[in-house]
């Protein structure tokens, strides 16, 4: 690799992941925050056959597959079959083969974009002041001048890509295909800068948001170029996934993270208190976890193992996930007393929290239901009407938390009393620990008609 000789002299090779391995007490070394001591399971050759059979017949429209992923997971999923696996899925290669534009046409076209600045992908992140002025000489000329045609193809703004191209550099700085000038690492951050500007430019809604380039180098890792960009447009865009969370706005993340405060005060009311009476917001910590899936834990292997359940079960592994890691720091949080320490522990997690062994057993027996999710967004949404219809005048409702635990109540009275053959129908959750929470599953649309109708009722008491 073509660092710099103190750095190359730092780095004592690279771990099974490919993260960098520095010399204990030199200056990476005290900046990284990653261990690389692994604990995940190893995968006999019987089940890497067993994996291989399963995704070389894999039928997307036949849930037996899915089932047997559920079943899978908990020995581990064998590295080189990662990718493939996520790739099923997702359904990528469906969405791939509908859309109008191949990824190489998003490729080409910002290859075209950059050939008139002089820049090129391999270059780009040495042109940033160049994108800068390119920048200002095109707002200069755009407010002299009306253009009444339009482009041939939308092209992605300059801040946009000027955006990107401060943000590849700090995406995973540590990882072999990423780290120095080394032809691998170059050729790794041209992949990553064309997979995010070709997104920008498929949704120029969305355009790039922060965050967005952890998710690509993640799938990057384990995918080719061309299906790691279309792995990234069902990720951002399907609703089971992270729809809304990259708004340049902001709005949906934050209400998940009041969604997660609701469920967090539901759960865990003695820490959420806690919290509360040091002032620290879920947004605070929350919007780090989320929009970056949680990459920025330092055990890569357990990271690995909360995306394969991320993109099985989707969005109520993220919310299991956070859940998971307060129960398992709720002793420490609870024993400082100072914001400026509890919150560095919420957004740099343990080493000894985070490793495979003690961390994903149990994220396995964490269930978070989605009728628990829709209860608490059902009491954010009533809280932002509050809020709305009372501005000006004195709150005279009861308090959310009681409200809340009302509303759940009816939810698990109500599931708890679905007859045994709607509990063991096809439908019920096939999710981690849902051997523990059998009893709650069963036909969810007559749930949710039961739940409607009683909820109203008692919305009406409070």
């Amino acid at each position: 690799m073509n660092c710099c000789p103190s750095e190359k002299q730092c780095v004592l090779g690279f771990d099974e992941f490919g993260f960098a391995v520095f010399r204990r007490h030199c200056d990476r070394w005290k900046q990284q925050h990653r261990s690389h001591e692994y604990s995940h399971p190893s995968v006999s050759t019987f089940k890497i056959d067993l994996w291989q059979e399963m995704l070389k017949s894999w039928n997307e429209t036949d849930g037996s597959c899915t089932n047997k992923v559920h079943s899978f997971l908990e020995s581990g999923v064998p590295t080189a079959l990662r990718g493939q696996l996520w790739k099923c899925l997702l359904g990528s290669e469906r969405v791939k083969e509908s859309s109008i534009h191949t990824y190489q046409d998003y490729v080409q076209e910002l290859r075209s974009q950059l050939s008139t600045l002089g820049v090129n992908e391999y270059g780009v992140q040495m042109a940033v002041s160049t994108l800068d002025g390119a920048d200002k000489v095109r707002a200069g000329m755009a407010g002299g001048t009306r253009n009444l045609a339009p482009a041939r193809e939308p092209e992605v703004k300059i801040e946009t890509l000027r955006q990107i191209v401060l943000d590849v550099e700090r995406s995973f700085p540590t990882h072999c295909s990423l780290m120095g000038r080394s032809p691998e690492a170059k050729e790794g951050q041209a992949k990553l800068f064309r997979i995010l500007s070709a997104y920008a430019e498929y949704n120029p809604q969305i355009g790039y948001c922060q965050g967005m380039s952890y998710i690509a180098a993640m799938l990057l890792m384990n995918m080719q170029e061309q299906d790691a960009f279309w792995a990234l447009v069902v990720l951002l865009e399907k609703p089971k996934y992270l729809a809304g969370f990259y708004e340049h706005s902001l709005d949906t993340i934050q209400r998940h993270a009041k969604i997660f405060q609701q469920l967090l005060k539901h759960r865990m009311p003695c820490l959420w208190q806690h919290m509360e009476n040091l002032k620290v917001a879920p947004l605070l910590f929350i919007t780090t976890w989320f929009l970056t899936l949680f990459t920025s834990l330092p055990c890569w292997d357990t990271v690995l193992a909360i995306w394969d359940l991320i993109i099985l079960y989707g969005i109520n592994t993220i919310f299991s996930t956070g859940l998971c890691i307060l129960q398992l720091l709720e002793p420490r949080l609870l024993a400082m007393s100072d914001v400026s320490h509890l919150l560095p522990t919420l957004l740099r997690i343990p080493v000894d929290v985070s490793r495979y062994s003690i961390l994903v057993p149990a994220l396995w027996m964490t269930k978070v239901h989605k009728w628990e999710l829709d209860c608490m967004q059902s009491v954010v949404l009533e809280e932002e009407e509050e809020e709305m219809m009372s501005s000006g005048r004195q709150e005279t409702l009861k308090n959310t938390l009681t409200k809340m635990l009302k509303i759940a109540r009816c939810y698990l009275q109500d599931l708890g009393q679905l007859p045994k053959d709607l509990a063991t129908s096809p439908s019920q959750d096939r999710s981690p620990s849902a051997r523990g929470h059998a009893k709650y599953h069963g036909s969810k649309g007559e749930a949710r008609r039961v739940n409607s109708r009683r909820c109203r009722t008692d919305r009406t008491s409070l």
